[in-house]
């Protein structure tokens, strides 16, 4: 069987991407799996600091991971690579990492910088463009886009989900990378809107601060639904968080 390769894009920044990634990587891992991380352009972080591989690490467990280059400057990988001097990343490059690590690996999941469209060199490819020689080098390449959970996330969402459309690129589903203990109106209501707006499952949603948890790993299962791994029920927490009937329109 090969391995399942995902590629794991947000909104935003700071929407918890790698809190995501690590979450599924967790369950993954306590079902028995083999798992590689790939994060093919870090930035913000300098030669020696801990970049994200640590905290995925921290929080998920012994996996394999993999990265392919480092820019000093908190800024997008192709700001940051000419800025810096250093090389451009290329997706011939993230293609033959991602051709390695499935062979010896039953879970590879890739997280980007930034959002899907945001770019790696001077030519203006992205995430996209790596998924997309990924899948065209004949591996099974799927996305999952981490969302937020308030206002002014179905726009992104939907944005994000007619790009990989427009490039054949699978969808897997929408996770919420940071649910609020007291939810508004917004958030509520966005539980059955962000399915709608990218056209794909809501597959969990990773309580805020997730990453401070005391036992990660026992809630990675309760955050995420069976396709990812864990147990989470979207209807189920739908039901819990649904918001109150609104006032009725006015008759004219």
């Amino acid at each position: 069987m090969s391995a399942r390769i995902l590629f794991v894009t947000g909104t935003n920044t700071d929407v918890g991407k790698t809190v995501a990634t690590a979450a599924v990587a967790s369950a993954a891992l306590r079902a028995g799996r083999k798992v590689a991380v790939l994060k093919p352009g870090q930035t913000g972080v300098a030669p020696g600091e801990p970049g994200d591989a640590a905290e995925v690490r921290r929080l998920a467990g012994e996996l394999t991971f993999s990265e392919l280059a480092r820019y000093p400057e908190p800024l997008a990988p192709d700001t940051a690579a000419r800025r810096s001097g250093l090389p451009y990343l290329s997706p011939a490059e993230v293609v033959a990492e991602v051709a390695e690590l499935a062979a010896t690996h039953d879970l590879v999941l890739v997280e980007g910088a930034g959002g899907l469209l945001v770019r790696y060199d001077d030519q203006g490819r992205t995430l996209a463009d790596q998924a997309r020689a990924v899948l065209d080098a004949g591996l099974p390449a799927e996305v999952l886009l981490v969302a937020s959970a308030g206002l002014g996330t179905l726009n992104i969402v939907a944005l994000t989900a007619e790009a990989l459309a427009a490039r054949g690129l699978p969808l897997a589903g929408v996770l919420v990378g940071s649910w609020p203990t007291t939810p508004g109106l917004a958030e509520r209501c966005n539980l059955a809107d962000l399915p709608r707006s990218a056209g794909a499952p809501l597959l969990g949603a990773l309580p805020e601060r997730a990453g401070a948890a005391e036992d990660f790993a026992t809630l990675a299962l309760s955050a995420l639904a069976p396709e990812l791994g864990g147990n989470w029920d979207a209807e189920h927490f739908a039901h819990v968080h649904r918001p109150e009937q609104g006032p009725l329109p006015s008759k004219v």
